[in-house]
Formats: C-alpha cells, structure tokens, sequence
C-alpha cells in the first residue's frame, strides 16, 4: 500500500541524486535558486508501509499575473519508476491535490526518460488525463526543457574518455592542453568574470545574458552541497611563451632536415609549408610578450558552470572571449570538467540541447557541430506533458499569449521592413 512520506531534504537529495530517473531540477537546492526569478516549491514523497521511499517530486509554482492562479511545474519529474503505473497514479494523485491547493490552472512534467523503452508511457500519462505536447525539436522554444540533449559516457580512463571522441577534436584537445591554457575550479567572487564573459559571448552570438544576481543564486545555493562548480580558464604568458619556443625549435630542425633532402616539388611544398609555420610562430611569440608586459598574471579565456546530481553531471552554462581563440580554451576546460565529474563520481556528461542534424543555414547547426564531437549520443526523452486544471486561463496561458506574442514579434518585424525601406 502506497502512502506519503515526510522526508527531510538531505532525504529526498539523496533519492534523487540515487535514482535512475533522477535529475538535477529535481533536488531541493534547485528548487531554492528558482526563487529569485519568482519560482516557489512544495515537494512530495511517495513510499510503502515500511517507510521506504519510492518516488519524489518537487513541485515548482509561478503566480500568473493578474490572477489568483499559478502554474505547477515539476521539472524533470516525476522521479519514480514509470513502470510501476500505480506508483505514478498516486505521484499524480497527490500532486493533483497540492496545486489545486495552490489554484493551479495546469501540473506540466517532463520526465527524464528515454524515449525508445517508454513510447508506451506516452500513452499511459495521455491516459491518466495528460495532454502530450509532441516529439519537439530539442531547440524548440514551445517546450520549457529540451527534448534531446547530447550526453557523453565518461565512465572510463583518460586515455579511453580522449579516444572517444572525434579525431580532429582528440588532436584539438591536445593542441589546447599543451599551448599554455590552465583551468581551474574558481571561486564565488569570479563569478563576475564570468559574467562579462557572458555578455561577450552573448554579444557575438544574439541572446539575452542574465544578471549576475542569478548566477549567485544558482551557485550559492548549488555549490554547498556540491551539486555546482564555477571553471575558469586562463592564458598564462610564460607558459605559452615556453610551449611557442619548444614549437619554433622543432620547425626550424624540421626546415634543417627538409632542405637537405633532393629537389622537387614535394620538398618545395614541405619547405613552404614549414616556412609558414615558422612565420605563424615568431608572430604568435611577439604578440605573446606583448600579453606578457600587459598582463603578467594571466588572461581568463572562458568559463563555464558545471553542475552534478549524482551519476549526472551537467555542462549548465558557458562563456568565451573573443580574443585569443587560437589557444582554443573551451577543448581544454570540456575535456577537465568530464574528467572532474567522473571522478567525483558521475557517469555522464550532459552538454544540453541540440537540434539533431540541422542543415548548415541553420542556426543550431555550430551547436550540433561542437556538441557531436565529444563521444556524445543523443538523449531523446518523452517529452513535455500538460494535465489541464483549469481549461480557459490554460487555452489562454498556453495558447492565447503565445499567439498574442508572435504576432507582435512578426508586426515589429514588418513595421522595421518598412522603417528599412524608406
């Protein structure tokens, strides 16, 4: 027989953090950071009579405004086992009764399951009363999360966790390691270097960037428990400037060896080739002096926020300059982060959403390009589901203000056509 539970947090962290289908958004630090952006949460635990817990669920509310109703948000939950169609029948039942508690117009999960072994829970959760929202593309905008996101096996050696990926990014990765770039767990306080790296990345590549009071929310109440760290890579002069050396050495013994061999066309391609590497080198050793005079203590080149749940790590957030990217900072800080995530017990990687496979004008398609590389699959999950409370403020939460907002998108849009052509 089936019963609530009262549970302390460290409980249900650990059932979450232990749980095949448990997901960072499930845990109660999670829950505390999404205040900040108007977010509140009450949680439930299922379990039987001896007490054993079987199934969670953290249930996230945002007040619509001018209404007295809220919307019920478990994300990534419920964190249960969805073949036991009982269980998830109480995890509904329950639930149900806290957001009419909270005049909730509609609950809307989308659990972490794959969709391949549960196409049949597809239909179970359409028939308990959900309304499934579709096969979505993992960038689209009409799903909270992303379907399919990219996720590496990192449960391996080095050497193997390196022979895993793609050939020109093994030799990237390696490239990145030896030509002078450090990364290094920071601390709260360079939360703000990372986001003015935000600001540039967002800059280059047209989005939004959030305030910096997010990303302290998000690591103040992550990282005590350590389910976030804030990475950092810097550019260290002296270190590069030793690397281009040792480089410029090999290539002029190389020329040394080249000239020596008989004429032709083979030796005046290798020679030109050579001489431009040469030429490459001595460029990159001045301008490195030049960083060397002005900044002796180093240069920070990216940065990321890297997020854990248990045998679940997370590539959350990423950000990179745009000086200095032949050194290639990001190789490096992906290839210690997977390394610092498996030894800190996590047996995959989650580099977050992609369009699968988009054409080259697409603009997901640099995403899909760098995401692929890294021994990555795609995590194609069930997708996102709605259970109707209240049916005309969710037609017009959920259908109405999304038609009301395209609309004006595409008459701003004409009206700067027109602005344009006059």
């Amino acid at each position: 027989m089936l019963k609530l539970l009262n549970i302390i947090n460290k409980e249900h962290n650990k059932f979450v953090e232990s749980h095949p289908n448990g997901d960072l958004l499930q845990l109660t630090d999670w829950a505390q950071s999404k205040r900040l952006t108007g977010w509140y949460s009450r949680r439930i635990a299922a379990g039987n009579e001896n007490g054993e817990i079987l199934g969670t669920a953290m249930l996230l509310f945002k007040k619509v405004p001018k209404t007295g109703s809220t919307l019920c948000y478990i994300s990534r939950g419920f964190v249960c086992d969805f073949n036991d169609r009982r269980l998830v029948e109480f995890m509904l039942e329950e639930s149900l009764k806290i957001a009419q508690d909270e005049n909730a117009y509609a609950i809307k999960i989308d659990p972490d399951l794959p969709l391949e072994p549960h196409r049949d829970t597809i239909e179970f959760l359409k028939a308990l009363g959900f309304r499934h929202r579709g096969l979505q593309d993992g960038m689209s905008k009409d799903n909270i999360q992303p379907r399919q996101t990219m996720v590496s096996r990192i449960d391996k050696d080095d050497k193997e966790l390196l022979q895993s990926f793609e050939r020109n990014n093994r030799t990237k990765v390696r490239n990145a390691v030896r030509r002078g770039t450090v990364v290094y767990k920071a601390e709260r306080d360079e939360l703000k270097k990372f986001v003015e790296l935000m600001k540039e990345t967002g800059e280059r590549d047209g989005f939004l960037t959030r305030d910096i009071t997010y990303f302290e929310s998000l690591y103040d109440h992550l990282n005590p428990n350590g389910h976030m760290e804030l990475f950092l890579v810097k550019l260290i002069p002296e270190d590069v400037s030793v690397s281009l050396q040792k480089d410029l050495m090999k290539v002029e013994k190389d020329i040394g060896r080249a000239e020596k061999k008989k004429g032709g066309s083979k030796k005046e391609n290798q020679l030109k080739d050579l001489e431009n590497r040469r030429e490459k080198l001595s460029k990159q050793l001045v301008e490195i002096e030049v960083i060397k005079q002005e900044h002796p203590d180093g240069i920070v080149l990216s940065g990321a926020l890297f997020a854990q749940s248990g045998h679940k790590s997370y590539y959350l957030y990423g950000a990179s300059s745009d000086s200095h990217r032949e050194y290639l900072p990001n190789h490096n800080m992906q290839f210690e982060m997977m390394k610092y995530a498996r030894d800190n017990g996590a047996k995959t990687y989650d580099f977050g959403g992609v369009s699968v496979s988009p054409k080259q004008d697409s603009p997901h398609f640099g995403l899909w390009q760098f995401k692929k590389v890294w021994g990555t699959e795609v995590s194609e999950k069930i997708g996102e589901f709605d259970y109707v409370i209240n049916k005309p403020l969710y037609t017009l939460a959920e259908v109405g203000v999304p038609m009301f907002q395209k609309g004006k998108i595409k008459v701003n849009k004409l009206l700067k056509g027109r602005n344009k052509r006059r």
